[in-house]
């Protein structure tokens, strides 16, 4: 994709949703961090049903840790992996408490040290609770990167790398949710609504649905 339509891509996401959000539920860094953890094979709707009770209950790493792991697997057993997921987050908690005085850092490298913390966790954590320009691939942005043309890889950290370097600067920080919410609802992984998308004119892929052949991109 050349950087005009890169750039008109962006724009459009933008006037459509100036300010996009996570759809994880949280009100502190430190629950954005276990929603975060917990989402991993899951849904957003299915941790934000789990969370809500979990974080009435334990709204920070000290009382997370006074659940203990049955306690707080009660909360989290609809979620796929939760028995190494609880394991995870209170080993987090006590290093957040131990090393952190119970805050979660900033920055990558203390972010990927805690259990069950990898990259894309914390390039969440990093731009949804610090305001820093990270993107985190998942499914939902590997796929629109690819069909698009916007960032194709092979990979994730293929695609993460080119992203970083296809993105207008002025778009960086929202990025990430542009792409996840176009991803979820508009280019799903089966029957894309090509017809219906907002940047069809601007995307690469070959496969459109419901698209004239006559407005295929430049």
């Amino acid at each position: 994709m050349i950087p005009a339509k890169r750039e008109e891509l962006f724009r459009r996401f933008q006037a459509a949703n100036p300010e996009p959000k996570t759809e994880l539920q949280y009100r502190s860094p430190f629950q954005l961090l276990i929603a975060v953890i917990l989402s991993a094979q899951a849904t957003d709707k299915s941790v934000n049903l789990a969370t809500r009770g979990l974080f009435a209950a334990a709204p920070d790493a000290r009382r997370m840790l006074v659940l203990g792991l049955e306690g707080l697997e009660s909360h989290i057993r609809t979620i796929g992996l939760y028995h190494a997921k609880a394991r995870h987050i209170l080993q987090t908690c006590q290093i957040l408490l131990e090393q952190h005085r119970g805050q979660v850092p900033d920055s990558r490298e203390a972010l990927q040290a805690l259990p069950g913390v990898g990259r894309k966790t914390a390039n969440v954590v990093l731009n949804c609770a610090f305001g820093q320009p990270t993107i985190a691939v998942d499914t939902h942005i590997f796929r629109v990167s690819n069909r698009t043309g916007l960032a194709p890889g092979a990979n994730v950290d293929q695609v993460e790398a080119k992203l970083l370097k296809a993105v207008p600067t002025a778009y960086r920080l929202h990025a990430h949710h542009w792409l996840i919410l176009h991803g979820r609802y508009r280019c799903k992984a089966r029957n894309p609504d090509c017809a219906g998308c907002e940047v069809q004119d601007l995307c690469g892929f070959k496969e459109k649905s419901g698209v004239s052949k006559k407005r295929k991109p430049d």
